[in-house]
């Protein structure tokens, strides 16, 4: 379980300097929640973004980003209204929306990312 969750760990970490490159201000990792952990919200001046995170080592057992399912998307949902709930400062004009990363490779530092926006 520990190789899985510094896989998950790495991913994360890639997935937070992806989106920082891009313009991108990183304003949560892993917050948790009684309903779930978001694993990044990141945001531009008119942009909060929820962004699930999938990393594998490889697809042999499919896309990491196929389990980002309807059931995940109404749950990341959930979360992203609680999470605003606890930063109400954070929101000011923004618009929410959903985005899912999907990382693979053995070493995600440098293994293939795609990223989805506005996945639910």
């Amino acid at each position: 379980m520990a190789e899985k969750d510094g896989l998950g760990r790495a991913g994360e970490e890639r997935a937070a300097r992806y989106f920082e490159e891009c313009g991108y201000a990183v304003l949560d990792r892993n917050w948790r929640s009684p309903g779930g952990e978001l694993d990044l919200v990141v945001a531009t001046a008119t942009q909060l973004v929820v962004v699930e995170v999938k990393t594998r080592r490889t697809a042999r057992f499919g896309h990491p980003l196929e389990a980002v399912d309807a059931r995940k998307r109404g749950r990341l949902w959930r979360l992203a209204i609680a999470w605003i709930a606890a930063h109400p400062g954070d929101v000011q004009g923004r618009r929410l929306r959903i985005d899912a990363v999907g990382i693979i490779g053995e070493d995600p530092r440098i293994g293939s990312i795609e990223h989805i926006e506005d996945v639910a």
